[in-house]
């Protein structure tokens, strides 16, 4: 209590000319409208430009959160412009899939069903490889699927699927399996892969009745629930006899570059439920 009225002691003369200094302009101010007009436009003045200030500071500090925002917003548009370039992307390309497909193979179409994918993943160098396609369920991809080129050759067949992804069983798998024969010749044998080459693959079991020639083409023989008749599989390499000299044994070179592939068509055989039933059924009689 003390300090402050010392302070006051100290300072009053000041206190006093501030506040007859603040009467004189009250009765100024109220002297006429002329004055009060004046006074009033000069306060607003004062006002704004204090408000304009402030808000400058404020908008100073926070700019790094509008910053923040304004970023996050270009990486969403972003965002959006990619997915509908890549969906532009596809489209074009699923045109061009389609333009492209062997005029052999679309005559099995009519009983069948075809979308198509992009390769995202493919292995060759294991003894059992496989691919990844950026189709799935959501796509209208199901097990089972036939997988080939744009222009007809064999790839491989759909194992399992997710939402988005589908994961196919290549024909350099020692597990793959399918039917193929020499085209315009009837007589079939069974195509496999010996685990060695990713441009090779073998047919055994062919009759030694058949006849063809070294570069003969090899197709899908439509034995096969996967592949429909005239898939392109190869071009012979080579023949020989088994051991048992009851059947030939065939060297393929694929048709399929199977090291460059992007682009595929999946078909799915719309009969290959019953079909399989029916074949269930009569194992069990």
């Amino acid at each position: 209590m003390y300090k402050l009225i010392e302070l006051i002691r100290r300072i009053y003369v000041v206190l006093l000319l501030l506040l007859i200094e603040a009467v004189a302009l009250n009765f100024y101010a109220n002297s006429s409208h002329y004055t009060e007009a004046k006074i009033l436009s000069r306060a607003n003045t004062v006002a704004g430009w204090m408000q304009n200030t402030v808000f400058n500071v404020k908008h100073y500090f926070t700019l790094r959160s509008e910053n923040e925002m304004l970023a996050q917003r270009v990486a969403e548009l972003e965002n959006t412009l990619t997915r509908y370039r890549e969906r532009e992307e596809q489209i074009e390309t699923d045109t061009m899939t389609m333009w492209q497909m062997d005029s052999t193979l679309m005559v099995g179409l009519a009983e069948r069903r075809y979308t198509t994918a992009r390769v995202v993943g493919n292995t060759i160098h294991h003894d059992r490889n496989y691919l990844t396609l950026n189709r799935g369920r959501q796509d209208g991809v199901v097990a089972e699927m036939a997988v080939v080129t744009p222009d007809g050759c064999m790839v491989g067949y759909v194992m399992e699927c997710s939402d988005n992804y589908s994961v196919v069983m290549s024909i350099l798998n020692t597990g793959f399996h399918t039917s193929g024969k020499i085209r315009g010749d009837e007589h079939f044998g069974s195509i496999t892969w010996n685990g060695h080459s990713p441009h090779r693959v073998q047919m055994t079991e062919l009759t030694k009745y058949s006849e063809f020639e070294i570069g003969d083409e090899v197709i899908a023989s439509g034995l096969s629930h996967y592949f429909p008749e005239g898939v392109r599989i190869g071009y012979v390499e080579s023949r020989t006899e088994n051991e048992n000299h009851t059947s030939l044994d065939v060297e393929l070179r694929l048709a399929a570059d199977m090291t460059r592939l992007s682009n595929v068509v999946l078909i799915e055989n719309n009969n290959i439920v019953e079909i399989t039933s029916l074949e269930e059924l009569s194992k069990k009689e």
